[in-house]
């Protein structure tokens, strides 16, 4: 079909450009993106390693080894009802808004403006957010590399202090930033590329260490094994450690919307949305546990991990883990540098994607006038079709967020549970609407859960909410100015901001997802 030609009938047309014009709006965004594309893009943002190693060494403090592993097996069997509930609106609602756009429709015509505005504004604080974990933990492993490269903590190595930690912060937010201002397929390629790198050098990471180190744990160790860090955490409670433990991989088991922040570029998106979020959690969740395990069933010895004086300076476990591998049978760290640059592609990657992913919200939202100043953020760049605007209002938010590097220890844990908050409990708010909304308001895709829907929802919206209540909490004891997760703060503050927006003046006007395509009675646009 030319570009200048009319469509005569809905059959000529992609699946998901049909419903997206009978949801009310029309193919402004390129739609080139295939199954694989659209898959590698969701990969990347769930990442194998950037959800693990920046949290595996505050997890696997909290309560040892088995708490560990076995959370990871248990949040991935919650992940998957997500998932599920997730995929089965998607392939109903095939549109760029994905999360909140699904809110306004599935909440009704009362509170789907409510329920929009709440789920676009989490949604655009987790995802923004996200790109700063993705900055962050990328500078942390960096930051190790350059150690190692150097020397070691023991041998004057170089340490990056804090203000050149800022500066790869915002180097690494300004470099995404300016690929995703380039043309959608420069992106998709790109993603692909992280698909494959994650893939072989998550296999490599998973074989090679535990033949690499010369001592390795016993299976009885890292299965069975309980050990209470009260010592370093302050946390005496077993339940509570145990909580704390499962954080790492509550943190790592999201992000696979982003298959749906892309389904207007995407073809045949009602059935390809829907496939490529199941497929990423069954991908992450099997490759995650398997990276756990290389990595527990290869620690020399446990309580050196933590200790500021070892060679990376206590300051990532994982780093240390593989130093004391390679160290020990090679007696150098060249193999640690090698794998930790792989681990650092990985963020590069996946701090890509959630740009990318950030931006299409943030256009999808200024498209409907949800954001001050939305004329100028919902434009279109007209030579490479991405909302460029919206990319770098992104990064400059990012860049703030990380400015308190440079005086706070904890800005990681903040960021790290706003960004879960945020991304995740967006997902409840269309979860719980589709579970209470009367069936017959609902028009299914090809993918439809039927009398299932209810109990999957509710197990969904259920595990979601204890997700978002488990990152309030404190994580270390006693609680200090250096301790203090002090993200029920900031997210207490930016979200009673936006209410109070909300109930002062944009309840007034703000009606949700605009149509921007009038449908005739014959269904011809």
């Amino acid at each position: 079909m030319e570009h200048n030609q009319q469509p005569t009938q809905f059959q000529e047309m992609d699946s998901g450009e049909k419903r997206l014009n009978e949801l009310g709006y029309k193919q402004e965004l390129r739609r080139e993106m295939t199954l694989f594309k659209t898959l590698a893009i969701s990969f990347s943002t769930m990442t194998l390693f950037t959800g693990i190693t920046p949290l595996y060494g505050s997890s696997l403090q909290y309560a040892g080894p088995a708490s560990l592993v076995w959370g990871w097996v248990v949040v991935s069997f919650f992940t998957c009802f997500v998932g599920v509930a997730m995929a089965e609106i998607c392939s109903s609602f095939p549109t760029t808004g994905s999360l909140y756009f699904w809110a306004a429709h599935l909440a009704g015509p009362k509170w789907g403006p409510f329920s929009s505005w709440c789920c676009a504004w989490l949604e655009t604080i987790g995802l923004i957010a996200g790109i700063g974990t993705q900055a962050y933990a990328g500078s942390q492993t960096l930051q190790s590399i350059i150690l190692l490269s150097t020397g070691t903590n023991k041998d004057g190595g170089y340490f990056a202090p804090k203000w050149l930690f800022l500066c790869m912060y915002v180097s690494l937010t300004l470099i995404w930033a300016v690929l995703n201002t380039f043309a959608l397929e420069v992106i998709a390629f790109i993603d692909i590329i992280s698909i494959w790198w994650q893939v072989i050098g998550g296999l490599v990471i998973v074989i090679m260490l535990p033949l690499v180190a010369m001592t390795r744990k016993s299976a009885a160790y890292v299965f069975t094994s309980f050990e209470m860090g009260v010592d370093s955490t302050g946390v005496s409670s077993k339940p509570y450690a145990v909580i704390l433990s499962f954080l790492v991989s509550q943190y790592s088991l999201y992000g696979y919307d982003a298959a749906a922040h892309l389904t207007e570029e995407t073809k045949g998106a009602d059935k390809n949305g829907p496939i490529s979020i199941l497929s990423s959690i069954g991908i992450i969740a099997v490759f995650g546990w398997v990276y756990i395990l290389a990595l527990t069933f290869s620690i020399k010895d446990f309580s050196y991990l933590y200790d500021p004086s070892n060679e990376t300076a206590g300051a990532f476990v994982p780093a240390q883990i593989l130093y004391d591998a390679f160290h020990g049978r090679y007696h150098n760290s060249a193999g640690a540098i090698v794998l930790l640059f792989v681990i650092w592609g990985s963020f590069f990657f996946g701090g890509l994607s959630i740009t990318t992913s950030a931006a299409r919200v943030v256009y999808a939202l200024s498209r409907d006038k949800g954001i001050p100043y939305s004329s100028i953020w919902r434009q279109v760049h007209p030579k490479r079709k991405v909302p460029s605007n919206a990319v770098w209002l992104c990064a400059a938010i990012c860049i703030v967020m990380g400015l308190p590097i440079l005086k706070v220890n904890v800005v990681f844990t903040a960021i790290t549970s706003i960004c879960t908050i945020g991304w995740v409990g967006g997902y409840a708010v269309p979860i719980f609407a589709r579970m209470v909304m009367p069936e017959k308001n609902f028009k299914p895709g090809p993918f439809y859960l039927g009398r299932a829907r209810r109990p999957v929802c509710l197990v969904a919206f259920v595990w979601i909410c204890y997700t978002c209540s488990v990152f309030l909490l404190p994580t270390y004891y006693p609680i200090t100015w250096d301790t203090f997760n002090y993200a029920p703060v900031a997210l207490g503050v930016g979200l009673s901001l936006v209410m109070v927006w909300w109930w002062v003046d944009a309840r007034k006007w703000f009606k949700g997802p605009v149509r921007n395509i009038e449908i005739s009675g014959n269904g011809k646009v």
